[in-house]
């Protein structure tokens, strides 16, 4: 069984969005993602579908949403992109908070920058899973 990880920033348009899809695409194996935002801009960063469709992902289908619109669960993961106080608590197994930096209205290399790191934690999330620990 996959484990299950919520990513949330503030507007789900940019960091958040990458890692959903970052994760659907390098680790859909063990992990099932979804994201989400405390307050949703209501789109996806234009920049963020761009960077996503250099390395073969194509994010234009996903959509900017809510906390308040996805499943009221328990999470195996939730993991913050450096919100702060603006994420609110979400009953998870794991709490990780990776505080990466907000590409929004940035150049697409900041974008580009963002992705390198959000894929290389979400790399290191699903190798700790295949190796049992932290699950």
């Amino acid at each position: 069984m996959k484990a299950t990880v919520l990513f949330v920033c503030v507007e789900n348009s940019c960091r958040s969005q990458m890692a959903e899809g970052l994760t659907r695409f390098r680790a859909h194996d063990v992990l099932d993602p979804m994201s989400a935002g405390s307050r949703p801009s209501g789109q996806v960063d234009p920049s963020a579908v761009e960077v996503m469709g250099e390395i073969g992902y194509d994010l234009s289908p996903h959509f900017s949403k809510s906390l308040t619109v996805i499943p009221a669960r328990r999470y195996d993961y939730v993991i913050t992109m450096g919100c702060g106080d603006e994420c609110p608590f979400i009953p998870a197994d794991h709490h990780e908070d990776w505080d990466i930096p907000d590409p929004k209205g940035k150049s697409v290399d900041a974008f580009r920058e963002v992705r390198r790191i959000i894929e290389g934690r979400v790399r290191d999330l699903a190798e700790r899973i295949r190796r049992g620990q932290p699950r």
